[in-house]
């Protein structure tokens, strides 16, 4: 059997407010949920500060050992939005105003104002890079490479996912199914572990819980084969009610 390829991608989140909790980071779970439809999984992600040393090396070890790598935060208009000079630097290219995101600026800043010198700042792109498409706020979002840089607010990186939806290749969409028990980890480990190891292909993650006084469990079943997740579902629910926790179909 020829094993099946896995797309992978990795996410670097750039930004001070992120690390101090200023701001609470709604990004790598819509990144995560488009690329499971996209058929590529999200591997791994890390989160790095405004400063140009950091987001190099972030973007040099990730893009790497991925087949695709984001980013988001860090484009905007102002001093501290490093992120295109960061991924030049880390690409060894050179910083260019793309004249097509100069247009769009252009146009889109006609009757707010006009396009002023902060503005250009995000017509700023590494050498070499095509852009994606923003249809909420003017400002395009970047491709260069396998590296897709994006804007750090969440409704305008969702406007630039929609943009890319279908360019990509990947495999096969990463389905998922959810059951629940008042099950403690502790006592149903094994047992999760033999269901994995009895689906090829398949991956099941245990999502703990205290509610009500009691302890329980959400499991989560995904592959990328719908029949998989629903054979696997159905024999980890018989498993876990012979062994005195019966499930909830769904979740709790």
């Amino acid at each position: 059997m020829v094993e099946e390829r896995i797309w992978t991608a990795a996410l670097v989140v750039i930004g001070d407010e992120i690390l101090s909790g200023r701001t609470q980071d709604k990004n790598v779970a819509q990144i995560a949920q488009w690329l499971n439809v996209q058929g590529i999984r999200l591997a791994e992600v890390r989160i790095v500060a405004d400063r140009q040393e950091a987001i190099v090396e972030a973007v040099n070890a990730l893009r790497v050992r991925n087949d695709y790598l984001f980013t988001t935060g860090g484009i905007g208009p102002t001093h501290d939005d490093i992120t295109v000079d960061a991924i030049a630097a880390a690409l060894g290219v050179g910083v260019v105003h793309h004249p097509g995101a100069v247009a769009v600026l252009e146009r889109y800043y006609a009757t707010r104002g006009g396009a002023t010198e902060a503005r250009l700042r995000m017509a700023r792109v590494p050498e070499g890079a095509e852009l994606i498409e923003n249809r909420m706020s003017g400002a395009p979002g970047i491709r260069i490479g396998n590296l897709f840089i994006m804007a750090g607010v969440p409704h305008i990186t969702a406007g630039m996912l929609d943009a890319l939806t279908g360019t990509l290749e990947g495999g096969r969409p990463v389905v998922s199914g959810t059951i629940g028990s008042w099950a403690p980890e502790s006592e149903i480990a094994d047992l999760l572990a033999a269901a994995e190891r009895a689906h090829e292909g398949v991956a099941i993650g245990s999502y703990p819980f205290f509610r009500e006084g009691r302890t329980g469990a959400n499991f989560v079943i995904r592959s990328p084969d719908a029949d998989q997740v629903e054979r696997c579902m159905a024999e980890l629910a018989v498993a876990l009610a012979a062994a005195g926790y019966p499930t909830v179909a769904g979740g709790i």
